[in-house]
């Protein structure tokens, strides 16, 4: 399995994070092409403002598909919002999925 782990501050409005992130997540669900293959946790670290992010995928068709959407392009804005000049990301290879 192939992933991303994505790091960044924030510390403006949580209901509107909280519902960017929501939003992502239940769309993934949702789309029966990826939905189990595509998999996603937003956490948000104790102090309150780093916000950490780690997506898994299956496969590169599984990615583009995700990015092909209309969500995902949504859901990267709002990220970029989120972030400002904080934003950074690492792909990285994953075991096995254990949940």
């Amino acid at each position: 399995m192939q992933g991303i782990v994505v790091r960044y501050r924030y510390s403006g409005d949580e209901a509107d994070w909280k519902a960017a992130m929501r939003d992502f997540i239940d769309a993934i669900g949702a789309d029966e092409a990826v939905s189990g293959r595509f998999r996603y946790v937003a956490t948000v670290a104790a102090d309150g403002v780093a916000r950490l992010h780690m997506g898994r995928w299956d496969s590169e068709e599984t990615l583009k598909t995700v990015q092909s959407r209309d969500y995902f392009q949504r859901f990267t804005a709002a990220v970029q919002r989120f972030a400002g000049d904080t934003l950074e990301s690492v792909r990285i290879e994953v075991g096995p999925a254990t949940d």
